[in-house]
């Protein structure tokens, strides 16, 4: 993975792990991630006139991916939230993340990439520090506890949300390979967009919307600019970079979660996030040195 490509994906993790603290600081999640996209959405917007040139016209294929990217991303965040509702962390995010172990595997499979031995080792390390990081004991027990879950339909909307994240991460590719990356995110922005207003439609969010903006004004704004940074940062860098190496590599947003619980909100960090923290650090080292 080149340099340029590399500090793009890191900086998209960054940018990432600061939504996800806006999101946690939020009151009404589900109406903050969707005021989250308007405020980048019109961020983008402001931004096109200062485009090199004119924005391309999408090709049906163009467009096709962006709304089956978007599909995608939006049902991830549908099954993550349910399984999240009734499942324990501990449990449930560990699954969440199995998008890892598919991405590679579509990454060869359909995408004619290679992976070197040290970039497979890189991406286990990483695995096995985004499995440990919520892990309540360092035991046998403990890591086969999904495992002995698998009925559990907690269980299986993670794992489903795991998968259909994978799908996506390879649309996201195909897109990025042939329409420029800014004109694909501003499409895939507009079209999650779409999706998410019309969940809101629905009688129960009546009254909502504005509630949480009077509530969250501040963190909206804020917003708007980090979550443009982490959707443009990651597919410029995704790229110039193969997914099965981009998409892992972006899992340092949870190492960089870890210190900002640690630094900012007084979190107590135990031994086994720590562990957790330097395996996800060594697999990133692993894969800039492939």
């Amino acid at each position: 993975m080149s340099s340029h490509a590399f500090t793009l994906i890191l900086f998209s993790a960054l940018m990432h792990a600061l939504w996800n603290l806006l999101v946690k600081r939020s009151g009404d999640k589900t109406v903050f991630i969707w005021w989250m996209f308007v405020a980048s959405g019109l961020l983008l917007n402001l931004l096109m006139p200062f485009l090199p040139g004119e924005f391309p016209t999408p090709s049906p294929r163009v467009l096709f991916l962006g709304l089956a990217g978007s599909v995608c991303f939006v049902l991830y965040h549908l099954f993550n939230g349910r399984a999240y509702r009734s499942g324990d962390l501990s449990l449930i995010y560990p699954l969440s993340q199995t998008s890892m172990l598919y991405v590679p595997f579509w990454g060869v499979a359909l995408l004619g990439e290679s992976l070197s031995p040290l970039g497979v080792a890189g991406i286990l390390c990483i695995v096995a520090g985004a499995g440990c990081v919520q892990l309540r004991q360092l035991s046998l027990s403990e890591v086969l506890r999904p495992i002995r879950n698998l009925g559990d339909p907690t269980v299986q909307a993670a794992l489903t949300a795991g998968f259909i994240y994978s799908l996506g991460a390879v649309v996201d590719k195909l897109g990025v390979s042939l329409y420029p990356p800014f004109c694909f995110t501003y499409l895939l922005v507009m079209f999650m967009f779409g999706l998410m207003s019309l969940n809101l439609l629905r009688p129960q969010y009546r009254g909502r919307i504005g509630a949480e903006w009077r509530r969250s004004r501040g963190l909206i704004l804020l917003s708007g600019p980090i979550m443009m940074g982490s959707f443009l940062a990651f597919r410029f860098g995704l790229s110039l970079a193969p997914v099965s190496y981009a998409v892992p590599v972006r899992q340092s947003s949870l190492l960089i979660g870890v210190l900002i619980g640690i630094f900012f909100l007084g979190e107590s960090c135990g031994r086994i996030r720590l562990f957790a923290a330097l395996m996800i650090l060594f697999g990133i080292v692993l894969i800039k040195l492939s």
